[in-house]
């Protein structure tokens, strides 16, 4: 099983910008569509972004036009750019497949604060 490490959260003031990123043990054309995820304080997990192996994206409506998701297949590597961060965006953020599967990593804390 191919596992997901994330990394690159951090704090920043609002109008900030981080990149994450998320490292695969294994070859990420073999899982097919990957994706970010992120839960907020007291909220549900939701669907940030998503990227299939052809490189079409899916974003939600929150972070349209602010954030960006790639991957490298290659590198067996996905990234999200953030700008434009909003305090609404603090959350931990995860990445996984789309649909999710069952397991899910530790996680990477963006906090936007001023």
């Amino acid at each position: 099983q191919v596992q997901l490490v994330e990394s690159g959260g951090g704090s920043v003031q609002p109008g900030g910008s981080l990149r994450l990123s998320c490292v695969a043990s294994g070859n990420i054309i073999s899982i097919g569509t990957m994706a970010w995820y992120r839960q907020a304080p007291g909220k549900g997990r939701e669907l940030v972004a998503r990227i299939n192996t052809y490189y079409a994206t899916t974003y939600a409506d929150s972070v349209k036009g602010r954030f960006t998701i790639t991957r490298d297949n290659a590198k067996n590597t996905m990234s999200l750019q953030m700008d434009s961060l909003k305090p609404e965006d603090t959350a931990v953020y995860y990445c996984n497949t789309w649909p999710s599967g069952p397991h899910w990593g530790q996680g990477t804390q963006v906090t936007v604060s001023s």
